[in-house]
């Protein structure tokens, strides 16, 4: 059909819409999102991640508000005379609370057998070490295997090759055998310091960190040997960007995503070892722990279980809610993965 034989309605309609487009788009704008902005999406969409947020920030909040949340419900760790609230076999009277008695405000969650101090007080103050110390030990891993992830993988040779036996040697040494050899020297060493209560636990997150980098370091590692054949790693070095630079502007932004899932999963692991090791004696005794009320409520399990279930539910939550939302990170940051 001709333009002089067309009608006005035919060249109306070949005037008006272009060739090709879709009538299903018309009027629509595309718009791009970064990386970032769709693993968000997926993250939000994700019911079992959000649920894991909201328990991880409640844990966070207890352990940021601990102290203003044991003014608000009028409670301590310190306990003036343990007698005046425990019976003859050590066991909590039954005016102060569980098992004995109904549950009071003056002690919400009871009270220790033998020690009689707030099960309450106890419990937020382990919760507040616990995170602390997991948290600063987690950074500190962090940032060393990263560092030396980083310069082994972009730089090769014989650093590679140096830095790739100091992994492989710490891989080979048994985390407990370490912290059973060196809490008894930290703890003879500086008994009778006043600062001992400090050295312990920096000792501790020294202990986490130390014996923790090395799965970090491979990942990073193996990451920077394929990033460093890329177009972009091959460009800098042509306009002569210097090493460091080309290190943290272009190599490790391309690292975020393993390392936000790698630090989201060795958090919860240093908060089961920081339990452990109060568990056995060997980590911080200077301070409320879980472990600690663990060990002392499995003597008081029959007459008391209360005691013993209030840190192991603690623990439990944290660790699995730590555990599962870091495994929802793992599957928002890469596409690959589906759960």
């Amino acid at each position: 059909m001709s333009a002089e034989t067309a009608g006005p309605e035919t060249l109306g309609h070949l005037s008006d819409e272009p060739k090709g487009e879709d009538p299903g788009t018309k009027g629509r704008t595309i718009t791009g999102k970064s990386p970032m902005r769709i693993a968000m999406g997926r993250l939000l969409r994700d019911k079992i991640a959000l649920v894991c947020m909201a328990v991880v920030l409640f844990f966070v909040l207890i352990a940021v508000f601990a102290g203003p949340l044991q003014k608000l419900f009028g409670v301590s760790t310190e306990t003036v005379l343990p007698s005046q609230f425990l019976n003859l076999d050590l066991t909590p009277k039954a005016e102060y609370g569980p098992p004995y008695g109904p549950l009071t405000m003056e002690h919400p969650f009871g009270i220790a057998p033998r020690t009689a101090t707030d099960n309450l007080a106890f419990w937020l103050e382990g919760a507040q070490n616990s995170l602390q110390i997991a948290a600063i030990a987690t950074v500190l891993a962090m940032l060393l295997g990263v560092t030396l992830g980083l310069l082994g993988g972009f730089l090769g040779g014989a650093v590679d090759r140096f830095l790739t036996f100091v992994t492989d040697f710490f891989l080979t040494l048994p985390f407990i055998l370490a912290a059973l050899t060196i809490a008894p020297i930290i703890n003879e060493r500086f008994r009778d310091s006043p600062n001992y209560a400090t050295v312990q636990v920096v000792a501790l997150i020294g202990v986490l960190a130390g014996f923790g980098w090395m799965s970090v370091a491979r990942l990073i590692r193996g990451e920077v040997l394929s990033l460093r054949e890329r177009e972009f790693v091959q460009a800098a070095r042509v306009m002569g960007m210097p090493t460091g630079r080309l290190l943290i502007k272009e190599l490790l932004p391309n690292l975020v995503a393993p390392i936000v899932v790698a630090s989201s999963l060795m958090l919860p692991a240093f908060v089961s070892a920081e339990a452990g090791l109060a568990f056995l004696g060997i980590g911080v005794t200077t301070r409320p722990s879980w472990g600690q009320t663990l060990n002392q409520g499995i003597s008081f399990f029959e007459t008391y279980p209360l005691y013993l279930y209030q840190p192991l539910i603690g623990i439990v939550l944290l660790v699995l809610a730590l555990n599962l939302l870091g495994d929802a990170l793992r599957d928002a940051l890469d596409p690959k993965t589906r759960r």
